[in-house]
């Protein structure tokens, strides 16, 4: 007999009329659902539908985990702080998660990730970029890449790519994400030689940015970086166009959403933003998520969706391994409160715990990832340009301290026969002020 049938029965449970059901493994998920974020909230849990699906199918060695089929308990937190908090406990308190995926935003990770680790239940984020979600403890774990690299790369871009050298500022003061993406901007704008003219605050939820930005465009910036969420980002680029701003808007991955066009109409056109990932990357695992995730939603994925689906791979994939031996395979599926069942449970989440720590090379939708020491993920960054048509790709670029990374080629384009390869060159190191890979020629 084989494994998978052997495991399959010891997760067997006596239910009424005599009959045998297996159990199932609850994994926990909060998410802005509702609210002023909730198309990065839903974009989110799609992706993680779509990865469950995969692992739950029969056909993936039998489905689930050792046999066991995966379920998905999903709270709202609606986008606040407080309401993330209340949806953790909920989901601890009644479903007695192996782990719980979220958030997408930092400000809500942070205040949701200190129960997770309490409780000594790994979680991983999709999304949160905030250098301090980790840092909570031994327990999270995130996948994407993290402020300190967004940013520099944002000033990257902008001075070395875009040539931009008086910038300004407009933060939201009530997000942790936006005011430590704005800091690590300004951190490595001003060391390349940039000059940030102006800085100004918002709160989640204004409407009214005229003030702030009649004080910024007085200072003459050639660009303005907002480092908010494109609810606001949107609201703000209508603004400053009415009073007169000719230049650029550049921000981070909180602008990736259908919305942001939507918000800002023609005024964001033109703008540009580091993501996790575009739907132009030939890789076939790219293309292949696109594929099946635009057969089950009927839309194109954006970069939370992305962001989603790897951030639940991930996880199964350390489970899968966990549950090689049986004991934590069978701990998995118990939800008992037996004092024996609770010692056994927190084993197997301790293993899960230690195996997501040694990630390494993870062939992700949004790149391959590699979980450092802190948990987080060393990875690239993608920046894209707004257009009405969408996302489209401008470069990639590389963790600090590695060689730029090419751009997506065309797989049908001619490869140079002339150009030499030299298997043993070193990759040359890296100028912060020389611009970043630039996009593909369009073919004619």
């Amino acid at each position: 007999m084989s494994l998978v049938p052997l495991l399959a029965l010891g997760f067997l449970t006596a239910c009424p009329g005599g009959k045998e059901e297996p159990k199932e493994i609850v994994i926990g998920e909060y998410g802005s659902l509702t609210g002023t974020a909730a198309t990065f909230g839903l974009s989110t849990k799609e992706g993680i539908e779509l990865a469950t699906d995969e692992e739950n199918d029969v056909t993936n060695n039998g489905g689930g985990i050792a046999g066991v089929q995966i379920r998905v308990v999903v709270e709202d937190d609606q986008s606040k702080p407080e309401e993330a908090a209340t949806a953790v406990n909920k989901i601890l308190s009644s479903d007695r998660p192996v782990a719980v995926l979220g958030e997408v935003s930092s400000s809500r990770s942070l205040a949701a990730a200190p129960l997770l680790q309490r409780a000594s239940v790994p979680m991983i984020s999709p999304s949160s970029t905030n250098e301090k979600v980790t840092l909570v403890g031994d327990y999270i774990f995130r996948v994407c890449f993290i402020d300190p690299f967004q940013g520099e790369a944002i000033a990257k871009f902008a001075y070395g790519d875009k040539g931009l050298r008086k910038v300004a500022i407009l933060e939201d003061v009530k997000n942790d994400y936006s005011v430590g993406l704005a800091k690590v901007f300004t951190e490595n704008f001003t060391a390349m030689g940039g000059e940030i003219v102006g800085q100004e605050a918002y709160s989640e939820g204004d409407f009214d940015f005229k003030a702030q930005l009649t004080n910024l465009i007085a200072k003459q910036p050639e660009a303005m970086i907002l480092t908010g969420y494109y609810t606001e980002v949107g609201l703000i680029a209508r603004q400053a166009r009415e009073l007169g701003f000719q230049g650029l808007f550049l921000g981070g991955d909180g602008w990736d959403s259908e919305k942001l066009v939507e918000n800002g109409k023609d005024a964001i056109v033109g703008g540009f933003y580091t993501s996790h990932y575009s739907v132009d990357d030939p890789e076939p695992v790219v293309q292949d998520f696109i594929k099946k995730y635009e057969a089950k939603f009927h839309k194109k994925p954006d970069g939370l969706a992305a962001l989603g689906y790897d951030a639940a791979k991930i996880l199964y994939m350390a489970m899968d391994d966990v549950a090689k031996d049986p004991k934590m395979a069978a701990a998995f599926a118990d939800r008992s409160s037996t004092p024996a069942g609770d010692a056994t449970r927190l084993a197997a989440r301790a293993a899960l715990r230690d195996r997501l720590a040694i990630v390494k090379d993870y062939p992700g939708v949004t790149g391959n990832i590699t979980i450092d020491k802190d948990r987080n993920a060393e990875k690239p960054a993608v920046v894209v340009e707004v257009t009405k048509e969408g996302p489209k790709f401008v470069s990639k670029i590389s963790p600090k301290g590695t060689a730029p990374i090419a751009p997506p080629v065309d797989p049908a384009a001619p490869a140079d026969p002339a150009a030499p390869v030299d298997p043993a060159a070193a990759p040359a190191p890296v100028d912060p002020t020389a611009p970043a890979t630039p996009a593909p020629a369009t073919a004619p």
